[in-house]
């Protein structure tokens, strides 16, 4: 019997990052570990949000040994001070996990809905209502962290879409 994968996948941001553990084997239906979110001080400065951020997700990585990272792909938003400050929250996150071995996959936010509801228009609505169902949860996770199981469950579902970055 093969050994489970063990996902963590990663919903982004700069105030509230969610994040979800799964373990996968091949053949068998993922099983749920945990999730949650990260918050982060909005009044802290860019900087030490960015180190707290990365400081927990290495302190999760350490705890729960996952073997790959995924996260949603940066995507074109309309305010571009947003999304250049998503993208240092994604690079902290990245560079942890590529400072521990991880592979890193990324996936585009619609990818994401499609693989895990049916269709990439998915409101955070449907994608909590249906990561509650698929790992019989007693309630909805909240939305960053249903995203975030929703991203990790995504790498599963998706072996053949090009998601490795770095060397």
């Amino acid at each position: 019997m093969s050994t489970a994968t063990r996902i963590l996948g990663v919903d982004p941001g700069t105030r509230i990052v969610g994040y979800g553990l799964l373990d996968h084997r091949q053949g068998a239906r993922p099983a749920y570990v945990e999730c949650g979110v990260i918050r982060l001080r909005q009044e802290d400065p860019m900087p030490v949000r960015l180190s707290v951020l990365a400081r927990t997700i290495a302190e999760l990585i350490v705890e729960f040994g996952p073997r790959v990272l995924s996260l949603e792909a940066a995507f074109h938003g309309v305010n571009p001070s947003s999304a250049l400050k998503l993208g240092q929250a994604r690079g902290a996150v990245m560079a942890v996990a590529a400072e521990r071995g991880l592979e890193v996959a990324e996936y585009p936010p619609a990818y994401v809905k499609r693989a895990v509801v049916g269709h990439g228009r998915a409101t955070k609505e449907d994608v909590m209502a249906r990561v509650q169902l698929l790992f019989g949860l007693a309630r909805a996770p909240t939305a960053d962290a249903a995203d975030a199981l929703a991203i990790a469950l995504c790498h599963v579902h998706a072996p053949k879409l090009p998601r490795r970055t770095g060397p």
